[in-house]
């Protein structure tokens, strides 16, 4: 009897969702590992993301044109938010983020990309005018606290500076991000968004490269991953495959089936698996006082999400009992990015 029980609560835990994330966190956190494993052999950045960008998406181009057919209007109706998506939400993430991989371990290249919460949280208290809710606000400040103890400024190992600014990039890139997918669109399916979005990041990547605004190296030394050394095309098609297709494609399937901020929580999940995988491929792994500034980090961040969810369902109570609920205070922002 406990085998079909067993079966049973595995089907119904990748029914729910949780599994599908968790796979999806998982391929994900793989990006930095493979990129940085050809930076080490001469790719340049752009090189590394023009063809992570364009091998996935060639290969998410067919199931993007069985999703429009006859819809092909959707794509005049959203060209300009493809557009930005593409342009600062897929290529200028990924190359900020490769460039601080190149300069930073993996783990706290991600960890800065992560603060992106924390920076949304500061742009709507300005931006409104209105002081975050006290949860909100000990989120942020716990962020920052373990963004101090992620530098390490007082520690033997001096973290690059140059990498710093190129990690806070990526936050500001993924802050975009974030505003741009969290907007309300029933006329663009989520998977033409991701492929278009990769398009137009590719043919933007060739284009500067071509004008020689960007370095474009490549290499076709072995790399090495973990104890083996592989052909450089190894390393590229994980990047392709795992960290970009079938990353992005379960990431899509957890949002509609746990809905987008359920899937965000389960999102953090990338920086762990980010930090073991640089651990098995790169031998990387950030000292004690960083990994410490990581769990505050990310727990900044769940608390900014716990308070985003406490005043969605709060305002879901005033709108169906309004005359039982007290309103929101004015002061507090209630809005916080979903992946």
């Amino acid at each position: 009897m406990s085998a079909p029980t067993t079966k049973a609560d595995a089907k119904g835990f990748l029914a729910s969702g949780l599994g599908i994330a968790l796979f999806s966190s998982a391929v994900f956190g793989t990006s930095g590992s493979f990129a940085k494993s050809m930076l080490e052999t001469g790719w340049s950045p752009g090189a590394a993301v023009a063809v992570r960008l364009t091998g996935a998406a060639l290969i998410l181009l067919i199931p993007a044109v069985v999703v429009l057919r006859g819809r092909w209007h959707q794509l005049k109706d959203n060209w300009l938010t493809i557009l930005l998506f593409g342009l600062i939400g897929v290529a200028g993430c990924q190359l900020f983020y490769f460039n601080a991989v190149a300069r930073l371990s993996v783990g706290v290249a991600l960890l800065l990309e992560y603060l992106a919460p924390v920076m949304i949280v500061l742009w709507l208290w300005i931006a409104s005018r209105r002081r975050p809710r006290a949860l909100t606000a000990a989120g942020a400040l716990l962020s920052l606290g373990g963004l101090v103890l992620v530098l390490d400024l007082t520690g033997a190992v001096k973290v690059d500076f140059i990498g710093v600014l190129w990690g806070m990039a990526a936050a500001v890139c993924l802050v975009i991000y974030f505003f741009i997918t969290a907007k309300e669109n029933d006329t663009l399916p989520p998977l033409v968004l991701a492929s278009g979005g990769l398009l137009v990041g590719a043919v933007v990547m060739w284009l500067v490269g071509l004008l020689g605004l960007l370095p474009m190296t490549f290499s076709a030394a072995d790399t090495t991953l973990g104890p083996w050394t592989t052909p450089w095309w190894v390393s590229a098609v994980g990047l392709i495959i795992l960290a970009t297709v079938l990353a992005y494609v379960s990431g899509i399937m957890a949002a509609r089936s746990l809905g987008s901020k359920v899937a965000s929580f389960v999102s953090l999940t990338e920086v762990l698996f980010a930090v073991i995988w640089a651990w098995l491929l790169l031998g990387e792994l950030p000292g004690p006082i960083q990994l410490l500034g990581g769990l505050l980090i990310v727990g900044g961040v769940v608390l900014v999400r716990v308070d985003e969810l406490r005043g969605d369902r709060r305002a879901a109570r005033v709108l169906d009992h309004p005359n039982d609920v007290e309103p929101v205070p004015s002061g507090s922002v209630t809005e916080a990015p979903r992946s």
